[in-house]
């Protein structure tokens, strides 16, 4: 029977933590299991709600892969190096997931304003014959892709939660959250590892500090 895969992301944006990109496979019918059980984009759900269904989810689910991008590999192509930028990286690893899964049909959550060139270069990376069907908000449109980013968004979340066990409290992450910003500020060169450096509100901090510092001497 043919089959269907979802791709979403959970985390492009914060300043601390991974990125990550889910894709479920179901076969091709099978999207009303996943509409009975009111599976929808993960922006739209409570913590609790995306957990349970995440189990769920799986239990429907022919396959699936998780994919967990450090900062330091999100850093890498965001500065531009392999030609890379943060779209291309999400493209790159898309066509991973595609080409190990293999499904009929593939949909994605286009992040790129530009479907057609976002979609050529996935096809680049394709060793399967597999229809690419990319669409911004598709993960509201298509239950297998709202499916994926619970996945990724639970994940990503979980992958929160160790960091915040490990470092203390980094608040969500992202730079507008006033308890990521305090623990950025005091943090910054002490646990370089969980932060991407190339985001401007690292790179601001970092270079004032330095700046500062040889000011000093």
């Amino acid at each position: 029977m043919p089959t269907v895969l979802g791709i979403d992301e959970a985390g492009r944006g914060p300043v601390i933590g991974p990125m990550v990109i889910a894709g479920v496979t179901i076969e091709e019918g099978d999207e009303k299991k996943l509409t009975a059980l009111h599976v929808k984009d993960s922006k739209l759900l409570t913590p609790k709600q995306r957990t349970d269904l995440f189990k769920k989810i799986l239990k429907i689910a022919k396959d699936h892969i998780i994919l967990i991008i450090p900062p330091s590999e999100i850093d890498f192509a965001v500065r531009g190096e392999d030609s890379l930028n943060l779209n291309w990286l999400e493209a790159r690893k898309s066509a991973e997931i595609i080409n190990k899964l293999a499904p009929g049909k593939a949909i994605i959550d286009c992040p790129s304003p530009n479907i057609p060139d976002y979609t050529g270069y996935i096809k680049n990376l394709l060793n399967t014959d597999t229809e690419l069907v990319l669409e911004h908000k598709a993960d509201e449109n298509y239950v297998v892709v709202s499916a994926a980013s619970i996945l990724a968004k639970v994940t990503r979340d979980e992958e929160i939660a160790k960091l915040k066990k490990a470092y203390g409290d980094i608040g969500s992450g992202y730079p507008a959250d006033p308890k990521t910003r305090e623990f950025l500020e005091e943090n910054w060169d002490k646990t370089p590892e969980i932060f991407r450096k190339s985001w401007k509100c690292y790179s601001d901090l970092a270079k004032g500090k330095g700046q500062k510092r040889l000011k000093e001497f």
